[in-house]
């Protein structure tokens, strides 16, 4: 069958007709040949977002913005979204403006709510919410920070203001003063402890005598210790603390006047007893010396003693 001229000119026109609006389809961002549902988004400011921006959802582009308008109702910036029917979300899912990078745009990301099984509806308004981008948050936390270092730099301000007030040119000569003499000071102080150094480098073998004998005086105390230890102390002490209980109980009986030696000490009569038996000896040892005739008389041929007639000036008869 042959085909004529009108015929394939007019193929040839609707095909350049499909292909121009595919192509003006693929620059759009559509697809031909997929399903798309629309939703719409209220926001009070879209920050910088453009149209034919990617919706996404965990990171898959499911979607773009068509049209960004201004909803006369409440006078929100209304965002058309259009959403791939392969990708279906529910009724209760959200659309988050969010910036992903620093040198992107902003872009819309779909969070969806898997508890809620029901659909959303082609033309259905979503919740939409703002996530603030990297920058944003950056400049939220350096905003009560800079109002914090301007304080500071006032404080500062204020402190080196009264720093300058109080080092006026007297307090500034008289603390001139204060170093040059506290750097003599370090310079005495260095001398000092070369001087020091010096000192013992020269008494080292000294210093050396000095601690071996240290060391030979400790080794003998610990062997004393040692002995001691081994004499065991504790039952010197206790012996020691026995006697002195027992001297302790004698001389209470002395003092009260118990035994022998106690009424020695405490009873009179016997003292004086003792000293008339004393007296009376002392009498009568002097007598035997004076007149031993009186108590020996011998007699060699028989002959009768003389009596004895003591003398008018014997101070024995007398005291008799």
């Amino acid at each position: 069958m042959k085909i004529s001229r009108e015929i394939k000119a007019a193929v040839l026109v609707i095909a350049s007709i499909l292909l121009f609006i595919w192509g003006y389809s693929f620059l759009k961002g559509k697809a031909i040949f997929s399903n798309y549902q629309t939703y719409y988004v209220n926001f009070d400011n879209v920050e910088g977002l453009a149209k034919s921006a990617p919706v996404t959802l965990n990171g898959l582009a499911i979607g773009k913005v068509n049209t960004i308008s201004i909803n006369p109702k409440n006078g929100k910036l209304e965002v058309e979204l259009q959403i791939t029917t392969d990708f279906p979300i529910s009724a209760t899912s959200k659309a988050v403006l969010y910036e992903p990078g620093l040198i992107g745009g902003k872009q819309i990301l779909i969070e969806p709510d898997f508890t809620n099984p029901t659909l959303a509806k082609n033309g259905q308004l979503l919740v939409g919410d703002v996530k603030l981008s990297l920058s944003a948050s950056i400049q939220e936390k350096l905003v009560p920070l800079q109002e914090k270092f301007e304080k500071v730099i006032v404080e500062v301000d204020h402190l080196l203001s009264g720093v300058n007030n109080v080092l006026d040119e007297t307090t500034q000569k008289e603390l001139k003063i204060t170093l040059s003499e506290l750097s003599k000071t370090m310079k005495q102080v260095n001398a000092a402890t070369s001087t020091a150094s010096n000192m013992l480098n020269e008494n080292k073998s000294d210093l050396r005598t000095v601690v071996a004998n240290f060391k030979k005086v400790s080794s003998d105390f610990t062997k004393i210790s040692d002995s001691l230890n081994k004499a065991d102390l504790g039952k010197t002490v206790t012996r020691f603390n026995s006697t002195l209980t027992k001297v302790d109980a004698i001389l209470a009986d002395l003092h009260s006047g118990k035994g022998s030696a106690g009424k020695l000490l405490k009873d009179d009569n016997l003292y004086n007893n003792l000293k008339a038996t004393t007296k009376e000896m002392e009498l009568l040892l002097k007598d035997v010396r004076l007149y031993p005739t009186r108590y020996i008389n011998v007699s060699v041929f028989g002959k009768k003693n003389k009596p004895y007639v003591g003398k008018v000036n014997d101070s024995i008869s007398k005291e008799k």
